[in-house]
């Protein structure tokens, strides 16, 4: 009573819901309805002959006689949408189908005029005679009508849209449904009541497909995901291998002795062997998953997930998310390799890069059974080879020149023989930037081999050139890095001339001085000692200059400045003399060597652009928490435009023979210490340069808040 009772009300709603959905279906605009479904009209009559069917569930029970009349009218409707929807004049109906389709509307149709009429004539008691008719011919109806959903679905899928196959879909659901029941009866001799008071909760779950198809979603496809796909097709195999315990149980039961038995051990064993195949062979796993990609989906490849996969390789060696890298994915060219065979289902792969001789050498490989990093004995394409094919660019499939059935470019490709003797090797994949190949990539046989068609080559090439586009900007770094080096030593060479013609300035001017002063004691004291500086400094320039050379890293350390200050002083005498003054104890925070090389620098450019007699000044204070050392002189100046935009730029100067790297230099070492330098000048009276430094209290601790950078020397 309760499922009669749940029964009668599932009834009510699904006759409400067709009933909506045939005035909605109505309603529609028919230019609209034309775009979004094929056959409109046909759909309305199917909606409108299910929303009868439903009323005769409502008004007389699901299994009653008068139902199966009223079904046969919701049939004949079905079947002519599923003729006009997967089948047009351009395309006609197979001649097989056609004379199947005609045959089971001719039944549904005397069904539905036997039935009409044996009540009309004799009322309630014709359901006695006309029930086993309508049932025998509703049977047929449904096993037809699903061959005709099978055929439709080959010959249309790839032009439909998704929502007509839905609409397909739900008319097979239904179909099959009913074709179960319908032969479990006929089967046991009994009805199957409760399977026959749920089928108007499958006429509601039909009733979605309806608005699904004339909706704007069907402007585009909708399709499951591969993931999804595979649960629906493991979750209808669990189903399939259920129903057919079932029967083969009901048959055992019919016939009689122990054969239910028999069937249970026979199916348990079945089970348990076909599972414990496919968890211990990957054999058997790789040729399960090459058989459900064939005959179940569209492609061979879900072309996101497995490009996801694919970028995330080549990036780091990861693969999709989650995954754990494998020790050696820190090597660009092995994940390039591991990249193109997982796409494929390779177990390994072989990269091939350049030699020195124009041919390509195996370089990398990724579980390669037969070679480590240099692969094989002998594994190297020759510069023919290699030059075929960047030609042709073609994707070369060994097996088929083992076969020697290979014709066109790929017959003339000189494919060395270690590839093809070798009987693991199974596609020759180039990879080309801009027609240019970098590299080739050898793919493994996949345990269950197969031919190659336009889909593995069209991936192929893609995925080739995707990779080729990560090699080059590999290529690219390490020239750029190379670039860099050279311009590093060069930069350093640069610096060290600035110095050496410092030197050579001074001692040119030693010379000159000596002519004059030789015979005077003090000045042979001051010579001997510019000469000891200055052999030092051409030492150190030496070094430096070495290309293994790399420049000390100056430790911070406290630096008293007046000290510093008076060997400048010193060491600058043979040239001007230069007045000192600075704060009693002052000390600043940086490097002793890096300081005394700024403060040399721009006394010597305050001499240089001081007349012979002009003064130039050093002053040291602290000031505002930091060091300040001033270098003044009274020369020519400089206008606020250089100063903005020249001065502390390389290679410009304002000398006939400067380098333009002396205020470049003493900037970078003053802000290396978190320091800087200010200058204030004017064209015609003098220039003011301000090192500004952090200072130093009197524990050796720095007193600014600013943390101090390691001082790198060039």
């Amino acid at each position: 009573m309760l499922l009669g009772g749940a029964s009668h009300i599932l009834a009510a709603l699904a006759l409400v819901g067709f009933v909506g959905v045939t005035l909605w279906l109505l309603s529609r605009p028919r230019a609209r309805m034309a775009v979004l479904v094929p056959a409109p009209r046909w759909l309305i009559a199917a909606a409108g002959a299910s929303a009868f069917w439903c009323a005769t569930l409502y008004l007389f029970d699901p299994g009653s006689s008068e139902a199966l009349v009223a079904q046969a009218v919701r049939n004949a409707a079905m079947l002519g949408w599923l003729g006009a929807s997967f089948w047009s004049p351009a395309a006609p109906m197979p001649r097989p189908l056609r004379l199947i389709a005609r045959l089971l509307v001719a039944i549904s149709l005397l069904s539905f005029v036997s039935g009409v009429a044996a009540y009309w004539r004799e009322g309630a008691a014709a359901g006695a005679w006309i029930r086993p008719m309508v049932e025998i011919a509703a049977m047929i109806v449904a096993s037809g009508g699903l061959l005709i959903i099978d055929g439709g679905a080959r010959h249309g899928s790839s032009a439909l849209r998704m929502p007509a196959m839905a609409v397909a879909g739900g008319f097979a659901m239904l179909w099959g449904y009913e074709l179960n029941f319908q032969l479990l009866g006929a089967l046991t001799g009994k009805p199957a009541s409760t399977l026959i008071q749920l089928l108007p909760a499958m006429a509601l779950l039909t009733l979605p497909t309806y608005v699904v198809a004339a909706m704007d979603i069907g402007r585009e496809r909708m399709q499951l995901s591969r993931t999804a796909a595979m649960r629906t097709i493991i979750l209808l195999g669990a189903a399939a291998y259920l129903i057919l315990i079932g029967l083969t149980g009901a048959i055992a039961r019919l016939v009689g002795g122990d054969y239910g038995n028999l069937a249970q051990g026979i199916f348990l064993i079945v089970a348990l062997g076909a599972g414990g195949l496919l968890f211990v062979s990957r054999r058997a796993r790789a040729w399960l998953s090459v058989m459900i990609s064939k005959h179940f989906f569209e492609h061979r490849y879900d072309y996101r997930a497995e490009w996801m996969r694919f970028t995330a390789t080549l990036g780091d060696g990861g693969g999709q998310a989650g995954e754990p890298s494998e020790p050696d994915d820190g090597n660009l060219h092995r994940r390039v390799a591991k990249a193109l065979a997982e796409l494929t289902g390779s177990p390994g792969a072989l990269l091939m890069r350049p030699d020195a001789l124009g041919g390509f050498r195996v370089t990398d490989h990724w579980h390669w059974p037969t070679g480590g990093a240099d692969g094989p004995d002998g594994a190297t394409l020759s510069l023919r080879s290699a030059f075929m094919l960047q030609e042709t660019r073609h994707i070369v499939e060994l097996d088929t020149l083992r076969r020697g059935t290979t014709t066109g470019p790929n017959a003339d490709l000189a494919i060395p023989d270690w590839l093809i003797a070798d009987p693991g090797a199974w596609v020759v994949v180039p990879i080309l930037h801009f027609q240019r190949m970098i590299a080739v990539v050898i793919l493994q046989r996949p345990g269950i081999s197969r031919a190659l068609d336009w889909e593995d080559l069209d991936v192929l090439r893609i995925a080739g050139q995707q990779a080729a586009s990560y090699l080059a900007e590999a290529q690219s770094q390490q020239a750029l890095s190379e670039a860099r080096r050279f311009d590093e030593f060069n930069r350093r060479f640069a610096f060290i001339m600035h110095d050496i013609k410092n030197l050579a300035s001074q001692l040119s001017l030693l010379a000159r001085n000596a002519e004059r002063h030789a015979d005077k004691p003090e000045f042979r004291a001051d010579m001997i000692e510019t000469l000891k500086i200055s052999a030092g400094r051409l030492s150190d320039l030496l070094v430096r200059l070495s290309p293994r050379a790399r420049g000390r890293a100056a430790e911070a350390e406290r630096v008293l400045v007046e000290p510093l200050l008076q060997a400048v002083a010193a060491e600058v005498r043979p040239r001007r003399a230069l007045f000192v003054s600075c704060q009693a104890g002052l000390a600043a925070w940086g490097d002793a060597a890096s300081i005394r090389q700024i403060v040399q620098h721009l006394a010597a450019n305050a001499i240089d652009a001081s007349p012979a007699n002009s003064p130039v000044q050093i002053v040291a204070t602290g000031e505002q928490g930091r060091v300040r050392i001033d270098v003044i002189d009274e020369g020519t100046g400089m206008s606020r435009a250089f100063i903005r935009e020249e001065l502390f730029k390389p290679f410009v100067s304002t000398k006939d023979a400067g380098f333009g790297l002396g205020a470049f230099e003493a900037l970078g070492l003053a802000q290396a210490m978190g320091g800087t330098i200010d200058v204030a000048s004017e064209p015609g009276r003098g220039s003011n340069f301000s090192l500004w430094l952090p200072v130093a209290d009197t524990r050796g601790d720095m007193g600014s808040p600013e943390p101090m950078m390691k001082v790198a020397k060039p």
